[in-house]
């Protein structure tokens, strides 16, 4: 397993999007983009299936029910609904050393 293949150890959830689907996926989605420097994204698949590609690999994973797919920061990727889909993008954040600067905004 890369060190690309899971999300680092002591990580911890920052957000997460609403569930998409085929109709409601924003069209940044569908095209090449990346996760923030510094932050880790999880795409999770509730039901059907999604396409997932890295741009650097050309080559299409699919994810069903129940998966998801790591997504290292700064890496292109793109996502693509196939059928009936329902997926939702977690992302991922290393402990603030100084939570109290971080909620006021002073660092991110």
């Amino acid at each position: 397993m890369s060190n690309e293949d899971q999300i680092p150890e002591g990580y911890e959830m920052a957000r997460s999007t609403p569930q998409f689907d085929a109709e409601s996926v924003p069209a940044g989605l569908l095209a090449a983009h990346r996760v923030a420097k510094g932050v880790w994204g999880l795409a999770v698949v509730e039901s059907g299936t999604l396409e997932f590609t890295f741009e650097d690999e050309g080559e299409p994973r699919e994810l069903g029910a129940g998966e998801s797919q790591v997504i290292p920061p700064d890496r292109p990727h793109h996502v693509k609904p196939v059928g009936e889909v329902s997926f939702r993008v977690e992302f991922y954040r290393a402990p603030s050393e100084d939570p109290i600067a971080e909620a006021a905004g002073l660092i991110s």
